[in-house]
């Protein structure tokens, strides 16, 4: 994978090419671009316009972790972005003594 940084031109042409129908879908990547789009890489960029090949609801199903990666998709860069772009999951709060 390339650790090479995107510069400002390459990662501005990236944000526009995954703007997406789905308001939901923008609102992922948005957020991804917000925390990782000053340092983005080379290997980020190449799974995220993967990523961005997928029809909304595919993309969506995969945020939403209905459905995980698979065949040709299921690869390290990828699978990668796909981490940084889905939510955080919490954990539960801690029982209350009773």
């Amino acid at each position: 994978m390339s650790e090479e940084l995107l510069d400002e031109r390459e990662a501005a042409k990236l944000k526009w090419r995954c703007r997406r129908g789905l308001v939901e879908n923008d609102l992922f990547i948005e957020q991804f671009f917000v925390t990782y789009g000053s340092r983005l890489t080379a290997s980020q960029a190449q799974g995220l316009t993967t990523l961005m090949d997928l029809p909304d609801n595919d993309l969506l199903d995969l945020l939403l972790r209905r459905k995980e990666l698979s065949g040709e998709l299921d690869t390290p860069n990828i699978k990668t972005v796909l981490e940084q772009l889905r939510p955080r999951v919490s954990a539960p709060p801690p029982a209350l003594a009773g």
